[in-house]
């Protein structure tokens, strides 16, 4: 059984806390495992949350600052001492490629795995599964950044109803489907379009087209909500969503569920950060994210 879930490793901005280690995601999609922004402690995380190098086939970071990347060196030696057999792509701004190569070779290790360098230098599409097309956007923070975003492939739904009213049953069902006619009926007579998932990952960034581009109809949102609302002028300042602004992109972009995370260390209560998302007129599934917490993609709609 395919399992889409997201599995949240840690949350903090800049500085961790007792309670929240530094970024780390990881995407369950069907058989695939996409790691984003791998910060100090990932491989600690990974541990903690009953995750594996052996469940990796994509590392997203998104930028190079440290809360994003430092524990991409521990997550790539890991990948080689588990001697993991399939091929795992790393896509980041290919800008930052210098500081990509320091953090794979900042000690010596013996490398067993071929890991493939994918940069990402513009906006588009960067790779194409059966389950699904990975895209990036390019976002507005000090440093080079980029937000992901996956698209299934739109499917068919059958419709019982009028299967049975031309009389199409049994193996006929799947000939149709393959063939896209029986006869004089056409696959669009006895069925609809099921509109794939689509997922996004946006974090450090200032409010851009990119954002809105990312956030587009998604039935899961991840984002970065840095600073609550009082402290507009430092988000902007220093490249940062607000928790208004999140729930504004959220509202706007028809989103199903927003997960809020990226959470400054100035802030004791986490709930108001909700109440702020709320406020902006997000009324959708939303979730404060906290450290080892897994969260369902929602179902097809």
């Amino acid at each position: 059984m395919s399992v889409r879930e997201l599995v949240v490793l840690g949350t903090a901005s800049q500085v961790p806390t007792r309670h929240r280690n530094h970024n780390g995601y990881l995407l369950r999609w069907d058989g695939e495992g996409i790691l984003f922004d791998p910060g100090e402690g990932t491989q600690r995380q990974m541990l903690r949350a009953g995750a594996a190098a052996h469940d990796l086939h994509r590392i997203c970071v998104t930028h190079f600052h440290g809360d994003h990347s430092l524990g991409l060196a521990g997550v790539i030696q890991r990948i080689n001492l588990d001697r993991v057999p399939h091929e795992i792509t790393a896509h980041f701004p290919r800008s930052g490629q210098r500081f990509y190569d320091r953090l794979r070779y900042s000690t010596a290790y013996r490398e067993t795995v071929p890991l493939t360098e994918a940069p990402v230098d513009s906006d588009g599409v960067l790779a194409s599964t059966a389950s699904y097309v990975l895209e990036a956007r390019k976002l507005s923070h000090p440093v080079e950044s980029y937000g992901y975003r996956l698209v299934e492939p739109d499917g068919r739904r059958m419709l019982p109803e009028r299967l049975g009213s031309y009389g199409i049953r049994g193996a006929d069902v799947g000939r149709i489907q393959r063939e896209g006619a029986l006869g004089d009926v056409s696959l669009d007579d006895v069925s609809e379009v099921r509109r794939g998932q689509r997922f996004a990952f946006v974090m450090d960034t200032r409010l851009c087209d990119g954002v809105y581009a990312l956030a587009e109809g998604c039935d899961m949102l991840v984002i970065e909500s840095t600073f609550l609302d009082g402290d507009m002028q430092l988000a902007v300042d220093h490249g940062h969503l607000t928790a208004g602004q999140a729930g504004t992109v959220a509202r706007d972009a028809g989103v199903r569920h927003l997960v809020l995370t990226h959470f400054s260390q100035r802030y004791d209560d986490p709930a108001e950060f909700e109440r702020q998302a709320r406020a902006a007129g997000f009324e959708g599934e939303l979730t404060v994210a906290h450290d080892l917490l897994r969260v369902p993609v929602p179902k097809r709609r």
